[in-house]
């Protein structure tokens, strides 16, 4: 009877430890493609930017550097490189960085619809404005 028991035991423990490392891979598994996929997003969003700033007369690849990246756009966006600074204060940095948006969709000829598309869905929003037919203006 004993070695019924530790027989069952086992069989039981083996079954949940099986169950339990499928359900660690399947983890790991979808883990591992939104790595893959928030990586592909990135680079089109970048392509884009490099793109856009590169039509704005700017070195497109120092669009692709992080920190750089903001002196693009207020440059693109005729601001003052003060506002820069603007931007490591809490809150506000949303406020001017939106603003800041909003007037490179507006120096692309493109009004509200896409500044809310640069926003919320970068990764189609910058190679649109990028590649797209929209030409830039100084004024």
């Amino acid at each position: 009877m004993i070695l019924a028991l530790l027989t069952t035991n086992t069989d039981t423990t083996t079954y949940n430890d099986a169950l339990s490392g499928a359900a660690g891979g399947a983890i790991a598994g979808l883990f591992l493609f939104l790595i893959i996929l928030g990586a592909a997003l990135q680079i089109i969003c970048l392509a884009g930017m490099w793109k856009t700033a590169s039509k704005a007369g700017q070195v497109g690849i120092l669009a692709c550097i992080p920190i750089v990246q903001i002196f693009i756009a207020m440059l693109i966006a005729k601001k003052p490189l003060w506002w820069v600074l603007l931007c490591l204060v809490p809150i506000v940095n949303f406020i001017v960085l939106l603003i800041v948006v909003h007037e490179i969709s507006k120096r692309f000829g493109r009004g509200i619809g896409t500044t809310i598309g640069l926003v919320c869905l970068p990764f189609v929003f910058w190679p649109i404005l990028g590649f797209g037919s929209a030409q830039y203006s100084a004024d």
